[in-house]
């Protein structure tokens, strides 16, 4: 289980530098918007996998309330699943 989310984790948080740093320069800078929508939809998918797994691990594992918001808040934020994977996936 924790494996499988920390896959998940990877990816959304690769996903997501890639939509902030690659597609969306290419959409704002070079008016290029198609990697926006094809990257968009991946993170979108992985975004809403890694919540739903986060919950799971949650109710496995009995996390505490706060650690469950510090792991789902953590993926808004560029580089956050790294941070949630070295801190709480490791252990």
């Amino acid at each position: 289980m924790l494996t499988s989310f920390k896959w998940v984790a990877r990816g959304e948080g690769i996903s997501l530098l890639i939509l902030l740093f690659i597609a969306m320069p290419l959409k704002y800078i070079w008016d290029n918007p198609s990697w926006v929508k094809v990257v968009g939809m991946i993170h979108g998918v992985l975004f809403v996998a890694y919540v739903a797994w986060a919950i799971w691990v949650y109710m496995e594992l009995k996390w505490s309330l706060q650690r469950l918001a510090m792991v789902i808040l953590a993926s808004i934020v560029p580089f956050g699943t790294f941070y949630v994977e070295n801190k709480y996936l490791n252990s």
